[in-house]
């Protein structure tokens, strides 16, 4: 019995147009505890203050640039995520990450950073304390020790807008919802769900991503239809057959839908255990001989007897499962016996290792 599943549309899908738009910058961290950048692997962290400093009048000559020894500044990238729709002045959160090779951001505040957008224009001005999670201490025995990562933290709403970022939103007499996960089935069902609420011809599935609704062009009559489309409810398409492989981790993941055909499948392991011993010769005693010494090896090879086991026609996932549990197979082996029943044309699903 296959149960649906109702799904809103806002759960599923977004409006095109509608996005956030990634902000990067490059800035200084000021007041650290000598935990800063090296004035010998890090020469960038010198020329940035000096930069600093010769905005506000003050410059320092090459000698002096030479001998300056900074240690409580560090050189950072500065990321953030602009909303959309987000307006001059609303704050958001910026994550701070040590560049050069300073041991530790905690207690330092960011200097004021331009975060530019992938078109060169400034969108956000950063600036603020850190807040790192990680903390590293060290004694004068060279011991150290680390908890989490101490060259990387956050300033909640550590940057002001300062610039709007356009958006489609407002062109137009229409709306397109693009699902999140493409699918033919679902895009069908939910035009037919905006029809069923709205009316014939009001959506149209465009592909298997995106619907097209038609939307009133007054803007504020535009926001009141899309808050009652996302809000419209559809059955979702089950997910097709997957079998996912984690080779790194040993997670196995199968969906629903995996099926079996007929076949026969026996798993063993071979052990193959080698032994090296050392054997001793002494001479006897007055017979001017020499003490040796000779390797002795010994090789065992020992084969699991394991059963075969047999699917039958239509296998489910719990069948599949409780099959391979039966001859006691680990992660790893569960991998090799997939990829044997998929080279035989006997595993209804697409294999993806990762």
């Amino acid at each position: 019995m296959t149960i649906a599943q109702a799904e809103r549309i806002k759960d599923i899908a977004s409006i095109e147009g509608v996005r956030v738009n990634q902000l990067v910058g490059y800035g200084l961290v000021v007041g650290l505890d000598k935990s800063g950048d090296s004035s010998t692997s890090s020469p960038t962290s010198k020329q940035s203050l000096s930069n600093m400093l010769m905005r506000f009048g003050i410059t320092l000559s090459p000698e002096d640039l030479k001998q300056l020894k900074a240690k409580n500044i560090a050189t950072v990238a500065v990321q953030a995520e602009l909303p959309a729709f987000a307006k001059p002045g609303m704050a958001i959160d910026v994550t701070v990450s040590s560049i050069g090779d300073a041991k530790s951001l905690r207690g330092g505040s960011l200097l004021m950073t331009p975060l530019k957008g992938a078109d060169g224009t400034v969108y956000a001005i950063a600036q603020g304390n850190l807040v790192v999670g990680g903390m590293s201490a060290s004694g004068k025995d060279g011991s150290s020790i680390t908890v989490n990562n101490p060259s990387a933290g956050r300033i909640a709403n550590g940057a002001l807008v300062e610039k709007t970022v356009a958006t489609s939103f407002s062109d137009g007499d229409s709306l397109v919802f693009n699902l999140h996960r493409a699918d033919f089935t679902t895009a069908n069902n939910m035009a037919e769900s905006i029809n069923k609420l709205l009316g014939a011809n009001t959506a149209r599935a465009i592909d298997a991503t995106s619907v097209r609704v038609n939307a009133p062009s007054d803007l504020g009559q535009k926001v009141m239809f899309a808050s009652v489309v996302e809000n419209v409810t559809l059955d979702m398409d089950e997910a097709p057959a997957r079998v996912i492989v984690n080779s790194r981790t040993g997670t196995v993941v199968i969906s629903s839908k995996v099926r079996v055909s007929p076949a026969a499948v026996t798993h063993g392991s071979l052990v193959v255990t080698i032994d090296e011993n050392v054997n001793v010769s002494q001479p006897n005693p007055l017979s001017q001989g020499q003490t040796t010494t000779t390797q002795q090896s010994s090789v065992k090879v020992k084969e699991e007897k394991n059963r075969m086991f047999a699917f039958r026609p239509g296998v489910a996932l719990d069948d599949l499962v409780n099959a391979v549990n039966q001859v006691g197979a680990a992660p790893s082996d569960l991998v090799a016996i997939l990829e044997a029943l998929k080279s035989a044309g006997a595993l209804h699903a697409e294999l993806i290792i990762i």
